[in-house]
């Protein structure tokens, strides 16, 4: 903003000021002290709004919530325990699942010594047959 735009706007703040006083000046005494008491009761009821931080502030926050007491009550220990057996449940099965049968033939191709045209003739499967007799 350049300085006399700063000038017009000091300048129309001054006269709004001016403006407001002198409208106070005028008003009825009943007026203006529920005005006064309506400010007050404002007053004490707004409190200021938290600003955000930037940074790493929410790691303090989280280090004091694992040591207060509360943190430890039935629904958190409820929640991280279903947590832990959900992520021991899909561990065991992924360790346990059935062997990809496509992929022991694809890894089967691919180290044999025949050629795939081989696999792909019917005569050579019937053959494969008759000679492990």
């Amino acid at each position: 903003m350049s300085q006399p735009e700063q000038e017009r706007e000091h300048e129309l703040a001054k006269k709004l000021v001016q403006h407001l006083d002198h409208g106070v000046n005028h008003l009825e005494p009943g007026v203006r002290e529920r005005l006064v008491t309506a400010r007050n009761t404002a007053l004490s009821k707004y409190r200021e709004q938290p600003q955000t931080a930037l940074g790493l502030a929410w790691a303090g926050q989280a280090a004091a919530r694992l040591t207060d007491r509360n943190f430890y009550d039935a629904r958190h220990l409820v929640a991280i325990a279903a947590l832990v057996l959900a992520l021991v449940g899909v561990a065991w099965w992924q360790g346990n699942a059935p062997v990809n049968e496509i992929a022991d033939i694809d890894a089967s191709l691919l180290t044999d010594d025949l050629p795939v045209n081989a696999y792909l003739d019917k005569g050579f499967d019937s053959w494969l047959k008759r000679s492990s007799r």
